[in-house]
């Protein structure tokens, strides 16, 4: 287990009670924003490749309402760093093969994190990558902005959901070193009268 003396005491026991007894509904919560944060995702693409929409136009659904949300630099990087963080702050209730797949989603992320961290700087910096009339990540030279987030958000989530099947059905070896509610645990058979 990884050493958290640095760390202050409340904030070590807020870690271990998220990662034991809190695990399951601090999954869920979490799993609830990340699938709102897909939702946006797949809608600003349905607008686009489906209905049709020009690329300013397609906003997500919030973007609908809250076109600011789209232009916001801050507002992805913030996301991006939360994202990052809690799958950091999540990564010690995952064991064995379902810590595996939890860690490549968290290095994952931590790039996807470094992408929105460049765009980021530009905004502030008022000077955009290469000269290009909008802030630009490195990959972004080579995959247009809205199916890059859609590739990053991919392959982020896609390890997560391996880890949690793992997590959620483990190895009996796993499961022994479980210190929370969410593996799913066979019922016992009832003996008829």
């Amino acid at each position: 287990m990884e050493s958290t003396t640095c760390a202050p005491s409340g904030w070590r026991r807020f870690l271990q009670r998220i990662n034991n007894e809190w695990h399951e509904p601090a999954m869920q919560l979490f799993m609830v924003i990340v699938l709102a944060h897909w939702a946006e995702h797949l809608a600003q693409a349905t607008q686009i490749y489906i209905l049709g929409w020009d690329l300013p136009d397609a906003r997500g659904i919030l973007g609908l309402w809250f076109p600011w949300l789209v232009k916001s630099e801050l507002l992805h990087y913030g996301y991006a760093l939360v994202m990052l963080v809690v799958i950091w702050a999540l990564r010690t209730g995952f064991k064995g093969r379902s810590h595996t797949w939890w860690m490549l989603a968290l290095w994952i992320q931590f790039w996807h994190h470094v992408e929105h961290a460049i765009l980021q700087g530009q905004a502030l910096v008022g000077t955009n990558l290469f000269g290009n009339p909008v802030p630009t990540s490195l990959v972004q030279l080579w995959v247009p902005r809205v199916e890059l987030h859609l590739f990053y958000n991919s392959v982020v989530f896609l390890p997560m959901v391996v880890a949690m099947y793992y997590h959620m059905f483990p190895s009996a070896a796993d499961e022994a070193q479980h210190g929370c509610s969410c593996a799913f645990k066979a019922r016992p058979a009832t003996a008829s009268s």
